[in-house]
């Protein structure tokens, strides 16, 4: 992803550096400026309409305002060309870059696209600002570029948050730990990716009860809009006894053009539980008027809730996606549903479930239901309820069909 600019951005800023003590003031560059000539902001970019958009962007703008050259760095850069990318993907290993663009033709690119672009002014002194801009092109190298990605612990918003602590000597941390956050990982990620309804379920259905922690300000700083609004409470010390804002000024580059996302996540139990009680009226109709359609519908079901429990498995044991581990909604949906396939099949023809197949439609009731106490324990609890209200029709009615068919071949 612009590799070539990269490149040739890289090779300025060291030659830069290399060149720090031949330079006059006025060829001076971000590179190698004193402190008292460096500007500090953080860019912040809007969502965007691709889903690996749809959290926003960020990044460190660093200006060296005698020169006037501006560039910023962002933690965002990954590449599909990767050798085994989907694979490491999928396992949870995502590499990322830093990377690092003039700040003009990188904010423009954004503008273009559609998305907001702020910026806001940061209080840094001169020494601050020096130590942040030596502190992003010792990270900017080859050999400390490089991080393994998460969405919600360690993003490209979180690495920037991280280095603006790094240089506030902690005062970033401090102060955002003591505010509680607006809404938790599972209502943030609900919120932000409603624009694309099917991705948003399978999110949903995907995260465990990880998802669902209380969050402080901090931890939920790990979307770029949300450490836009926060940095506007935080206060430094002014060095003269006394406290400054950190944000000295904002400005919106660029208005966003996009649709927004909405305010508030979601709400997922409506039409969860409405698409629940249509599947099992359904399957409760064509048992009794339209056999092969019974069988097709109930495998269809039995089917698609085995493979989401292959995957809930695999992501909780293979992988290192740790938002995922421990999903409640293996209560629901597990492999042991493709045991009943052949039972499904056989009951249209009226015959009965087998003594092992009660045991285990009990076994997948009793699941249920200890899916549904886990809601009264303290603590905290898989916010599942929308796919409890989907699957808890569907298991009632296909466990009394199959047991209504041994009572009609008595």
């Amino acid at each position: 992803m612009h590799l070539m600019n990269r490149l040739l951005l890289l090779t300025l800023l060291f030659v830069g550096l290399l060149l720090v003590d031949s330079t006059s003031a006025v060829d001076a560059s971000v590179a190698n400026a004193p402190g008292t000539n460096l500007e500090v902001s953080l860019i912040s970019y809007g969502p965007g309409e691709t889903y690996w958009e749809r959290f926003g962007h960020d990044a460190i703008e660093v200006r060296d305002t005698v020169s006037g050259e501006s560039v910023d760095f962002n933690y965002g850069v990954f590449d599909f060309n990767e050798s085994n990318f989907f694979v490491n993907f999928a396992r949870g290993h995502m590499h990322y870059l830093m990377d690092a663009e003039y700040s003009a033709p990188e904010q423009a690119s954004y503008t273009q696209d559609g998305r907001s672009v702020t910026r806001q002014r940061l209080a840094f002194t001169p020494q601050q600002a020096g130590a942040l801009r030596d502190f992003l092109l010792w990270n900017l190298r080859p050999e400390n570029a490089g991080y393994n990605y998460d969405y919600y612990a360690d993003n490209c918003t979180t690495r920037v948050r991280d280095a603006l602590d790094k240089i506030l000597g902690g005062a970033l941390k401090t102060q955002l730990m003591a505010q509680p956050g607006g809404m938790t990982f599972r209502q943030q990620t609900a919120r932000l990716m409603s624009a694309q309804p099917w991705l948003m379920l399978v999110l949903d259905l995907g995260l465990g009860p990880y998802a669902d922690q209380p969050l402080n300000a901090w931890q939920e700083s790990f979307l770029p809009m949300v450490l836009q609004e926060q940095l506007r409470t935080v206060r430094i010390d002014n060095g003269h006894e006394g406290t400054q804002p950190l944000v000295q000024s904002e400005q919106l580059i660029s208005p966003n053009r996009l649709d927004v996302p909405p305010v508030n996540a979601p709400d997922l139990r409506p039409p969860l539980a409405v698409a629940g009680l249509f599947l099992a009226v359904v399957i409760l109709l064509t048992r009794r008027w339209w056999p092969i359609g019974y069988a097709l519908l109930s495998s269809l079901y039995l089917i698609a809730a085995g493979i989401v429990g292959i995957l809930l498995l695999v992501l909780w044991t293979l992988t290192t996606h740790h938002s995922a581990w421990a999903n409640a909604n293996l209560f629901l949906f597990n492999p042991l549903a493709f045991l009943l396939l052949p039972t499904v099949w056989r009951a249209r023809r009226g015959s009965a479930p087998s003594r092992f197949i009660e045991v285990l439609l009990s076994l997948q009731l009793l699941a249920m239901l200890i899916a549904l106490l886990l809601h009264l324990l303290p603590g905290v609890v898989q916010q599942n309820h929308p796919w409890l209200l989907f699957a808890l029709p569907c298991w009632l009615v296909l466990a009394w069909s199959l047991r209504q068919k041994a009572r009609l071949s008595a």
